[in-house]
């Protein structure tokens, strides 16, 4: 049975061009980039040449890239660095509802220790009121934490005005754009950004390696003791096979940028056209217009998401009833209540998430499947 892969907001594969600059370091380039002999000196070359590969996708220094583990591990280190970097200025942080629980439960914590989070609605496609987060900010506000691209609905935010914003009031900006890299064009000095997360998983790199970048002028505390990496911010032996990846992926993501949105806007566009076409009862969530170019996430009254999800299995279609992340949990998605999504419609969501390998035919097979399943599984 064929698979077709919707759900590329979840993960990606490796593509073959990152996985081949990976292998070497596997196996013959193996040297730790700590070590002063040539295999450990290969290591470290390769560690400046995918940090110099990152800096220039997102038009940063090489000094400001922070090779992690993961998006959420990049999101930890933000937050909870700046944090305890800058309490003594301030306590107030200011977030989003609809954050990724990287985010969320990382500022839960912060307010377990005396900081105070203002928590911002979003209206009912998803993004801040930028009134409401100017009239939010307080003389202790010390950081600004907003995702670039919503991981569920795909809402883009208004990066360069919530930027603005920061800059103005002197508050540092962080965004998780673990979601937006690779399907928008980033640039950290046209945003405003001062902090920034980034996971290679999500645009055809290895899973387990992330990117945290820093402005220069931003004071963060490290969180993990142990040897002096990453410039004394994040110890522990870098994973140089990673990090080759990501440096490759993040490259071809920006040069493929154009064609790839173009393509992913033509099918989702299509997408939606067909649910509208053949369904009624349906609901789509997020934003038309400023949206995730492959981002295509619909409520369908009173049915069950996870149902259908199952049963579009048997049919070898990949999608997701929500974040990757909250897989296993019952509680309907924080995202949906923050929009006013209806309680016949919550529990009925499927996200689906286009990628590189996706095509019109795939779409179709998909739309023939969904209307033979969900009249069987209606309630």
């Amino acid at each position: 049975m064929k698979i077709r892969y919707f759900d590329h907001a979840a993960t990606t594969y490796v593509k073959l061009e990152v996985l081949k600059e990976m292998l070497p370091y596997f196996r013959l380039n193996y040297g730790n980039p700590s070590s002063l002999y040539s295999i450990g000196r290969k290591s470290k070359k390769a560690i400046d040449i995918a940090r110099k590969r990152v800096a220039e996708a997102i038009n940063a220094k090489t000094k400001e890239i922070y090779f992690t583990s993961c998006g959420s591990e990049s999101d930890n280190l933000a937050i909870k660095g700046v944090a305890y970097a800058n309490k003594n200025k301030g306590k107030h942080i200011i977030t989003s509802k609809i954050e990724h629980p990287a985010v969320l439960n990382t500022c839960k914590r912060l307010e377990e220790e005396g900081f105070e989070i203002t928590y911002l609605n979003v209206d009912c496609k998803g993004r801040i009121s930028i009134e409401e987060l100017e009239n939010a900010i307080k003389e202790d506000t010390i950081l600004i934490t907003i995702m670039f691209a919503n991981n569920e609905i795909g809402t883009i935010e208004p990066i360069e005005e919530i930027g603005k914003i920061a800059k103005k009031h002197n508050i540092i900006f962080h965004t998780d754009c673990v979601q937006a890299i690779g399907n928008v064009k980033i640039d950290v000095k046209k945003f405003n950004i001062d902090l920034l997360s980034i996971s290679a998983h999500k645009f055809y790199g290895p899973k387990g390696v992330g990117v945290l970048y820093v402005k220069e002028s931003i004071n963060f505390q490290k969180l993990q003791d142990g040897g002096h990496q990453e410039k004394d911010k994040r110890a522990g032996t870098e994973n140089v096979a990673g990090i080759v990846g990501i440096g490759k992926a993040i490259e071809l993501a920006n040069l493929n940028l154009e064609r790839y949105n173009k393509k992913l806007t033509f099918l989702k566009d299509y997408c939606i056209n067909q649910i509208e076409k053949n369904f009624k009862n349906v609901k789509l969530n997020g934003s038309k217009i400023n949206r995730l170019p492959g981002n295509i996430n619909y409520s369908f009254s009173k049915i069950n998401g996870e149902e259908l999800l199952l049963k579009l299995d048997e049919y070898g279609i990949c999608v997701s009833s929500g974040s990757a992340c909250s897989s296993g949990n019952d509680s309907p998605s924080h995202v949906l209540k923050a929009i006013g999504v209806k309680e016949e419609y919550i529990n009925g969501t499927i996200r689906i998430t286009l990628g590189e390998e996706n095509t019109k035919q795939d779409v179709d097979f998909l739309i023939r499947c969904l209307k033979e399943i969900i009249p069987k599984i209606s309630k």
